[in-house]
């Protein structure tokens, strides 16, 4: 039995007790048509224990589920059993930050929207270490390390073959932050500008003059399932990523980052807004 699900394995077994709760049925009915323990269904929905994909269509067809994309979306998350990079980190960093880069190297696309920081998968690793240096209580050095090295193993998912689809609105005042001083700020625009001639990756400059937005403050990041029900929203907190899936949420953050969207300058237009910049520094 699992003493540590991962994010992916949880949202597994949270999607299944959905599926059971839409049926009508307790998790001792469950098992009953299964021929199972009720503790076994409890564990499975845990994420306890694994789940074959077989079980998984078993369940979806006792749960009375037609939605057929997401039995076979459920049943692929089953069959996945690889262990990923980002699980040589599991005794260094916070489980929270191995989902992130667990659901981002799943994703088939990826927004993100922030006010204050560069997103951190387009971080160049001098930024990423002066914000590192920067948390209270303070990291002891090896500790920085480790979670620069880890930010900019994330960023492997915009370079793979299969790149993932990337578009990130940053708020103007983000991009004049001086974090290390002028000659990393200028370095970390430089990328901006070199990644945004990507063909997969879109970045938009919400500018000062766009006047107020709804979600001021947040840093917003939306990574999409298979399909929509298994997408995911991750908000930046100062403990650590916040992972919300309920469909009222997704929702809400997807209208979000499309008013977002819409007040932001074109690509072009934000080029040019980082170019100015870099010229003034």
């Amino acid at each position: 039995m699992r003493t540590s699900p991962t994010g992916r394995q949880l949202r597994l077994g949270s999607e299944l007790r959905k599926l059971r709760e839409r049926a009508g049925l307790t998790a001792t009915e469950a098992g009953q048509l299964l021929g199972v323990k009720q503790n076994q269904i409890s564990n499975t929905e845990a994420g306890r224990i694994g789940v074959s994909p077989e079980r998984v269509r078993t369940l979806a067809h006792h749960y009375k589920c037609g939605d057929s994309a997401l039995v076979q979306a459920l049943s692929d998350m089953a069959a996945d059993r690889k262990r990923g990079w980002w699980e040589e980190y599991r005794a260094i960093l916070p489980a929270a930050l191995l989902n992130l880069a667990e659901v981002e190297h799943h994703a088939t696309r990826l927004r993100s929207a922030v006010t204050v920081h560069i997103p951190g998968l387009l971080q160049t690793t001098e930024h990423a270490r002066e914000l590192f240096r920067q948390v209270v209580p303070e990291f002891p050095p090896p500790d920085i390390e480790h979670r620069v090295s880890f930010r900019i193993k994330r960023q492997t998912v915009l370079y793979r073959n299969s790149a993932v689809p990337y578009h990130a609105v940053i708020h103007e005042a983000a991009l004049r932050m001086q974090f290390g001083g002028p000659a990393t700020a200028r370095a970390q625009l430089r990328h901006l500008l070199d990644m945004s001639e990507r063909e997969h990756i879109t970045i938009r400059v919400l500018p000062f003059t766009a006047g107020g937005f709804p979600g001021s403050g947040q840093s917003i990041f939306y990574s999409h399932g298979p399909i929509p029900q298994l997408d995911t929203v991750h908000l930046d907190q100062s403990h650590g990523p916040v992972f919300l899936d309920a469909e009222a949420q997704l929702d809400m953050y997807r209208i979000l980052l499309d008013r977002l969207d819409s007040r932001a300058l074109a690509p072009d237009q934000s080029r040019d807004v980082m170019h100015h910049l870099i010229r003034d520094l």
